[in-house]
């Protein structure tokens, strides 16, 4: 018997790295007092330029950490990575977040606060400098990051859309 695999476990045999980034106690007040429960965010990656960002609530921190978890998988996105840095400097704002993020040669290793850290690890990017401006909060900081790094842009993808050649647009000949 053929057992069908669903989305989620067809890219769980792709060796994802998962990092929980934060996990917070918060509160409803009701009528006969307060109700509490957890929220986890966390970040999965293949390290090869594919990871997703999930926010989960629950009772308890294990069911919060497992929804956050389950929600990054289904949320896999796909980066521009170049030689395990970026092709060129990225800003993105989230929010009160703002952060800039700029590539490093080999052997500098990532210089980045917390949150925006443990995201360019799960992706695979091993050489950068980046700064977080404004609120640190963990949750907006991941979603400027993740929006800064959706405005990569490759030489081949911006040859493409100024229909030249990647020669032109980078200055090597070949």
């Amino acid at each position: 018997m053929v057992k069908k695999m669903n989305k989620i476990e067809k890219r769980n045999n792709q060796e994802l790295k998962e990092k929980l980034i934060s996990v917070n106690r918060v509160s409803k007040t009701v009528k006969g007092g307060r109700i509490f429960s957890f929220t986890a965010v966390t970040v999965v990656g293949n390290g090869n330029g594919k990871a997703g960002v999930g926010y989960g609530k629950a009772r308890e921190v294990p069911m919060a950490i497992q929804k956050s978890m389950e929600k990054a998988k289904k949320n896999l996105m796909k980066f521009e990575i170049f030689q395990n840095t970026l092709y060129h400097s990225i800003t993105g704002s989230h929010s009160g977040s703002k952060v800039f993020i700029k590539p490093a040669c080999e052997g500098t290793g990532i210089i980045a606060g917390g949150s925006m850290r443990s995201l360019l690890e799960v992706i695979g990017v091993r050489n950068v400098l980046a700064k977080t401006y404004g609120s640190t909060n963990p949750i907006n900081v991941i979603q400027a990051t993740v929006k800064a790094l959706k405005e990569m842009r490759s030489p081949k993808m911006v040859a493409k859309k100024r229909d030249k050649k990647i020669e032109e647009i980078t200055g090597i000949q070949e």
